[in-house]
Formats: structure tokens, sequence, C-alpha cells
């Protein structure tokens, strides 16, 4: 035991409730981040907040002002803090809906896929040839009911309190992000004439930075971590027919990009948030153009 302030003891390397010193705890306020033990804890959306955050939505432990309260990312606290996340659910399944009534035209013209050449058609254009924007629109469309239907369940369940941590234009940020990283690695190391689709790489995104997200709040990490572990055996499983590239890249564009979003200072922190978030995209840039001069 060490001897704190006022000869009050204290664990080693843990700090004190700042309203309880003689109480060592691990667990931060989301919004001033300073340590509460758990008679000062206050569920929030995510994490815990402290009685004074909780009485004077501040975040500064004084009187009331009309300072906007934020998330642990710095975003602004909304009223609906799952409306993005419906969003992207409600899209996904209109063009779902879409491609149903369109048929296979439709989804070949929007998915993924670098280059092909079908003996009876010919060569049919793809990334390759200039249709970049199937490394997006690929993000929104299924292969099946159980495709969509997995994708949507793992949506809800994942991005929902992701998006509460992190705030609107962060949460869209990195789900847009991840996608494209994981398109981007697919187009990079999948064969040119492999088809690809589906929104599981930025929900691997979501995945990863879920995971960024508990281990700064202390929370316990098995559940997410065998979550993890059983999408990444079914990934990898044979007969299966899943674009693991598109898993993987998500997942480390996920991991890189929630560290910066739940780590970055606050005096430079959208800077480096979407800083981050530029620097991803430009490696995917990079990946693509690199794969497109192979195939031209």
């Amino acid at each position: 035991m060490d001897q704190a302030a006022g000869g009050i003891p204290q664990d080693a390397g843990s700090p004190a409730c700042y309203r309880h010193p003689d109480r060592p705890t691990g667990v931060r306020c989301v919004r001033c981040e300073r340590p509460v033990c758990p008679d000062c804890m206050i569920d929030a959306s995510v994490g815990f907040q402290c009685p004074d955050c909780v009485r004077d939505g501040s975040g500064t432990g004084h009187a009331p002002t009309a300072t906007r309260p934020r998330t642990v990312a710095g975003g602004p606290v909304t009223g609906d803090p799952r409306l993005v996340t419906k969003v992207l659910i409600g899209a996904n399944l209109a063009l779902f809906l879409v491609q149903l009534a369109v048929g296979d035209r439709f989804t070949e013209r929007f998915e993924l896929i670098g280059r092909a050449y079908v003996p009876l058609l010919g060569s049919v254009e793809g990334v390759a040839d200039g249709q970049w924007y199937r490394l997006l629109t690929s993000m929104f469309l299924h292969g099946s009911y159980i495709h969509i239907l997995f994708n949507m369940l793992s949506l809800w369940w994942i991005g929902g309190p992701l998006e509460a941590a992190l705030g609107r234009a962060r949460y869209l940020a990195l789900y847009l992000v991840s996608g494209l990283a994981g398109s981007a690695l697919t187009y990079l190391i999948a064969e040119p004439n492999q088809p690809s689709l589906g929104a599981s790489g930025a929900i691997f995104g979501l995945f990863g930075a879920t995971a960024v997200l508990l281990r700064r709040l202390n929370y316990d990490m098995r559940p997410v971590i065998a979550l993890l572990a059983i999408n990444l055996i079914f990934t990898f499983s044979p007969g299966f027919n899943i674009a693991w590239q598109a898993h993987i890249g998500g997942l480390v564009a996920g991991v890189v990009i929630g560290y910066a979003m739940i780590h970055a200072p606050r005096k430079r922190r959208a800077l480096i948030q979407y800083g981050t978030c530029a620097l991803v995209l430009v490696v995917c840039l990079a990946l693509a153009l690199l794969r497109t001069s192979q195939l031209t």
C-alpha cells in the first residue's frame, strides 16, 4: 500500500475516487474522466458518469453551463443514440428489396468485382475499369436472406451502443471507412473475377472499435472476444464462401480508428479522430491504385 496525500492509504497504480479518496478504482467518468468508485458510478448509455456530471451536464463539476453533454469520444449526446444505425439498416434493407425486385442485373452492376471475362459476354467491367463506386456500393448489397439477417442483427447489437459512445458523425465515419478498408483489401488480394458484397467489412470494423472501447472503460473483454472469435472461425471455415479479406480489412481499420476515437486527447480530439479516418482512406486508395496497376 502507498500513502496518498493526507496519509490516506490507496493501492499503488490505482487512482482514488474523487469523492472518496480512500477508495481506489479503475473506472472513470465517461465525460470528465475523473475516477469514480462503485458508490459514485451512475449508469450512462455507455460506461458510467460521476454525480457532478449527471447533475450539471457539463462534465466540469461546476455550476450548470450552456456546454452540451458529450460522449466518451467527444461527440454531442443526442436524443436518439441509434438514429444512424437505424438509417444504415434501413438503407441495407431497401437496397436488398431492390435486388429482389430488379434481379441479378442490379446486383452485378454494383457488387465489388475487379475485372472478369465471361466467354459468351466478353469482358465484364469492374473497379479496374474505373468503376470505383463498387468499393462503396457493395457494402450495401447482400446475397441472401440469411446473409442480410445476420449482418443487420449484428449491426443493431454492436452498432447501437457504439453509436451512443462515439456520436453520430464519428460513428458514421468509422462505419464507412471500415467498410471501404474491407473492400480495398478484397480488391487487392482476391481474384479479380471474384464478386463480393455485404456489410460485413463495416461490421467487423464496429467489432474492432467496440473492443477498444470496452478496454478503455475497463469492462469485461471476454464476451466481445468470444463473439469475434466465433465470427473469425466462420470467416475462415471452408464451404461458407466468405470474403475473409473484407472482414480482416474492416477489423484492422476499426481497431485503428476506434483507438483514435477513444484515446485522442481533448485539445486536438477532432483533428486526430478525423485525421486518422483520412489516413486510413489514403491507405485504401493506395491499395486500390496498386491493384488497378496490376490489372491494367
